[in-house]
């Protein structure tokens, strides 16, 4: 069966039919469907608006998680991300070769890095959130802003009762080397030339 664009975006049927009853019916899509398909549409959209600053999403994660707690170990960046540590090593690695963070020595434990932004990684950090609020006027543009409160309170009430970490995208778990960014940009000019 054929189903034009704008059907195939707006729902996702399910067929089903009782014996005897005739054609399968469609059914209108799930809330879970629908949060799904926003979802991978959301993170797909960000991946596209993050790589016009040179970044992978779990790049701006990781600046945006330093942010939040700087001087955090790798081995505790990895645990707060729910990412292999070996995968976050990559990404602060691709990172760190573009100046925007920075490894010092833990002053309590010598044997352990602290991560911390520089001054380029702060100032890239006001790009991605100007590219965030772009994304996300883009992707709740239908909305009023009382909807969009009433969204943002719903779905949060949602990941909590799931268990989700706030403001930790669930993929990092899974991540391959290339999507951890260990591509590192040969054009991308140090924080010190730019």
């Amino acid at each position: 069966m054929f189903l034009p664009d704008s059907s195939v975006k707006r729902y996702y049927f399910r067929m089903t039919s009782s014996a005897g009853s005739g054609p399968a019916a469609p059914t209108p899509a799930t809330s879970a469907f629908l949060l799904a398909q926003l979802g991978a549409h959301a993170a797909r959209r960000f991946a596209e608006r993050v790589a016009t600053l040179d970044l992978t999403p779990p790049q701006s994660g990781l600046l945006r998680a330093v942010a939040i707690g700087p001087g955090q170990s790798q081995q505790d960046l990895a645990r707060h991300l729910d990412t292999p540590p070996t995968r976050l090593v990559t990404i602060v690695d691709a990172l760190e070769d573009r100046g925007v963070l920075e490894r010092r020595r833990n002053p309590t434990d010598r044997r352990l890095h602290a991560i911390h932004l520089t001054d380029a990684g702060r100032r890239l950090l006001g790009e991605i959130r100007r590219v965030a609020g772009e994304h996300d006027d883009a992707l709740v543009g239908a909305l009023t802003p009382a909807e969009r409160g009433q969204l943002h309170d719903l779905l949060t009430r949602v990941a909590e009762e799931q268990g989700l970490t706030e403001g930790v995208h669930p993929g990092y778990r899974n991540l391959s080397a290339a999507q951890a960014g260990s591509r590192r940009p040969a054009a991308a000019p140090r924080a010190e030339e730019a």
